[in-house]
């Protein structure tokens, strides 16, 4: 019983139809009709099409020259290597920068270049280059910066780097602005009209350039054994990088996630093993939620609550002692950021709470502390808004100044918002769905009071509650071993390609409910319908007891899945919703 879920009360059921084809595509593709519906509800509707994304395979990638500005960076790349100019990657401190610095750095040190990588601190420098570390890197003797998950507004940077007597490469995914650094070579994939957009990680950018340069250095015209080795391991970074940063899981990032999880599973690397290790799952098949919910978080940890040079450390190492070490450390760090998460969430929840932000005709929450840590603020951000489905923006305050960071929900412009208090701000940045901001904490009230004005005015079609997606209507007798193992087939699952999820109506309890979990948050209980009984988990449903008892019948969502707990082999439900008549 490991996978976690949480819950939020009153959310709108959208139960998918019956798409009219069911019967004759799932035929075709010799699947059961529940699977086939899933495919056709998610715009999977040709034969090719279906056993591609049930059969996803490496040899789907486009050939990485594809991908816009890819050939001048190479060219400049093979230069530097060949010519021992020192190169220096400067990447991002999040999980998909950290993969892409390490997917380039494993490169480099493969043909013996002169490479030394740079992670801004998340806190003191903030994300991007920035002219303190650009002048940093100069004095190293670097001849060549490229960045990784970063750069492509970096327009005074860019200056400043040509300035100083180096060259730039930018590779990047984040969204274009109105005007390009000036760089030896960009390489994007939304850099040409025609571009890669199927590509939206760092790491992917990263592995493709990886990938070019690789084919570029073969000898004798075929890649040999330690280069193609390289590439398999690089697949494994790429994936991680990939759905980490919660990037559309279809098309060539579905490809490579598959993989590159198959890779993580069997790699020998001595960085993944330890981290596979400190997180209990070095003897499983590693799907995609442990890289959500166990190895992602301890990444993330070195940049949130330290510096994330020390995670590209461990990926880069090759001392058995000195990843554990790390990696023990990264657990260590994960569970101080979840002791932070949970004591800020609750504060903030009390806050909301006394300013009466909680009020049906309240659109949006701004609210700040000087007790905040600002490498945490972002993720209690995302559990407000989902706790109370408004946009949200969290602010740590330290010697007058703020810094905030923003989440919001579906529909609703977050950086429009943000813009609308612009004149209160010292700076502001993100997109729709994230954000963050500085400044003084004097303007926070009058910020504040734009965001929720400019929300007042503009939230007339947004839904006031959050929306479950329902892939089937379903009764609990559709379930076994043979159908749970087909629906796997659907993996990895995430942005863009979720875990399906059932309902099923008119269930009735069989058996009393029992609470656990170390501070009875839990609840585990028996269940039926008219063709069978099943065992549920409702995380975080606790507080759910009491109606459930006092009920005759109610509706359940859910996830199917096989509990191997013991050694024993049994069908349950992992609870996502209940609805009470």
């Amino acid at each position: 019983m490991r996978m976690k879920a949480r819950t939020q009360q009153n959310r709108l059921w959208n139960i998918k139809p019956v798409h009219p084809q069911t019967d004759q595509f799932a035929k075709v593709l010799k699947v059961s009709s529940l699977t086939a519906n899933i495919l056709l509800n998610r715009k999977i509707c040709e034969h090719q099409q279906g056993m591609s994304f049930l059969n996803p395979k490496l040899t789907e990638l486009a050939d990485p020259l594809s991908l816009p500005g890819i050939q001048d960076a190479v060219t400049r790349i093979i230069k530097a290597v060949q010519n021992k100019e020192k190169i220096t990657i400067y990447g991002d401190y999040d999980v998909d920068g950290i993969t892409s610095t390490t997917i380039l750095y494993k490169l480099f040190e493969l043909f013996s270049a002169n490479v030394d990588f740079y992670i801004p601190h998340r806190i003191d420098e903030g994300y991007g280059l920035n002219p303190e570390a650009i002048e940093q890197i100069a004095e190293s003797g670097t001849n060549l910066i490229i960045t990784v998950d970063c750069g492509i507004t970096s327009i005074d940077e860019a200056e400043k780097v040509k300035q100083l007597g180096m060259d730039l490469i930018i590779t990047d995914h984040h969204r274009l602005g109105e005007k390009l650094p000036r760089a030896t070579a960009i390489v994007h994939p939304n850099l040409k009209e025609h571009g890669n957009k199927n590509i939206c990680a760092g790491a992917m950018v990263a592995f493709k350039l990886a990938w070019a340069v690789a084919n570029e250095l073969k000898k004798g015209g075929k890649i040999d054994d330690q280069t193609r080795q390289f590439l398999l391991d690089a697949t494994i970074f790429a994936a991680l990088g990939t759905i980490a940063d919660v990037i559309s899981l279809t098309g060539e990032n579905r490809a490579i996630a598959s993989f590159g999880l198959n890779q993580l599973t069997k790699c020998q690397l001595p960085g993944i093993v330890a981290l596979k290790d400190v997180a209990e799952i070095k003897d499983k098949a590693i799907d995609s939620q442990d890289v959500s919910f166990l190895l992602a978080p301890m990444l993330n940890a070195a940049g949130r609550m330290g510096h994330a040079r020390l995670a590209v450390e461990l990926l880069t190492c090759d001392n058995d002692v000195r990843s554990y070490r790390i990696a023990q450390y990264l657990k260590e760090q994960n569970k101080l950021r979840q002791k932070h998460e949970r004591d800020i969430f609750k504060n903030a929840c009390e806050i909301i709470s006394v300013l009466k932000l909680d009020h049906p005709d309240r659109k949006t929450i701004v609210i700040s502390s000087d007790n905040w840590h600002q490498g945490v603020i972002g993720i209690v951000a995302s559990r407000i808004v989902e706790k109370y489905y408004r946009p949200t923006i969290l602010i740590n305050t330290t010697n007058g100044t703020g810094c905030g960071s923003g989440r919001s929900i579906e529909g609703f412009n977050l950086l429009n918002a943000i813009n609308s208090g612009a004149g209160h701000l010292i700076r502001f940045g993100g997109h729709d769905m994230a954000a963050g901001v500085t400044l003084e904490t004097s303007k926070i009230n009058d910020f504040a009071q734009a965001v929720e004005e400019y929300a007042q005015n503009n939230f007339k079609d947004i839904a006031t509650a959050a929306t479950l997606d329902i892939d089937a209507l379903c009764s609990i007798g559709d379930f076994n071993h043979h159908i749970i193992k087909e629906l796997n087939m659907l993996a990895p699952f995430g942005q863009g390609n979720p875990k399906p999820i059932f309902a099923s109506k008119g269930v009735r309890l069989v058996a009393k409910p029992r609470t656990v979990g170390s501070r009875s948050e839990h609840i585990q209980l028996g269940l039926a319908d008219k063709t069978g009984t099943i065992r549920a988990v409702g995380f975080n449903m606790a507080c759910y007891e009491k109606k459930i008892i006092e009920s005759d019948f109610f509706n359940i969502a859910y996830q199917p899945q096989i509990n191997t707990y013991n050694g024993n082999f049994s069908v349950e439900f992992i609870l996502s919703d209940i609805q009470f008549e």
